[in-house]
């Protein structure tokens, strides 16, 4: 390893232990992360930067976050050392880079954010809808016939009942509450 690094100045040995040390970490939460272990990356600091980046599901200082950064900053400071001679320059586009690695992580996670969503039913958010009887309603709450109704953007089959008259199949009725949390009460409109 010694003789990897004799012929490198201080700056370009700097950059190259950052990026391999680094790149370790990176391939270890890599890791971690396909074998359902990155629940957390285990770094409690007692620091309040008043960051305030939304709802996001990660924070602004984090290992994974340092890691990113790091990344970019080394591999990019190492790919533009030969054509960049002056390593204030040379730091300064490692800096952009490392940041824009940054950037492009928050991109992703937010990105992939937009894929989850809630898929449970509320079925109070059917009261008010109108909906078509499928099964023909009894009267009086005597028992259960069903509806298309659309809930959560979906349209469902669901039981429903009413306390007036026997609602025939093919009629449009209105949910107006929801009953034991799994039961429509609809009334004819």
């Amino acid at each position: 390893m010694e003789e990897l690094f004799s012929g490198m100045d201080l700056y370009l040995k700097t950059l190259w232990i950052i990026a391999l040390a680094v790149s370790l970490v990176f391939v270890i939460q890599v890791i971690l992360t396909f074998i359902g272990m990155d629940g957390s990356d285990g770094v409690d600091v007692d620091f309040d930067g008043h960051a305030d980046v939304g709802a996001t599901p990660f924070q602004l200082f984090s290992l994974r976050n340092l890691t990113n950064f790091l990344l970019g900053f080394s591999w990019g400071g190492i790919a533009f050392y030969d054509s960049i001679s002056n390593k204030v320059v040379l730091s300064l586009v490692a800096l952009l880079i490392g940041i824009g690695m940054l950037f492009l992580f928050f991109f992703i996670i937010k990105q992939i954010m937009k894929l989850s969503q809630n898929n449970a039913m509320d079925l109070n958010s059917a009261v008010g809808e109108t909906c078509e009887v499928y099964l023909t309603i009894p009267e009086n709450g005597k028992g259960k016939g069903k509806v298309h109704v659309k809930v959560n953007q979906t349209l469902r089959e669901l039981d429903a009942m009413t306390e007036g008259e026997k609602i025939p199949t093919g009629s449009i009725v209105k949910v107006v509450a929801v009953i034991n949390e799994t039961i429509l009460k609809v009334e004819k409109i």
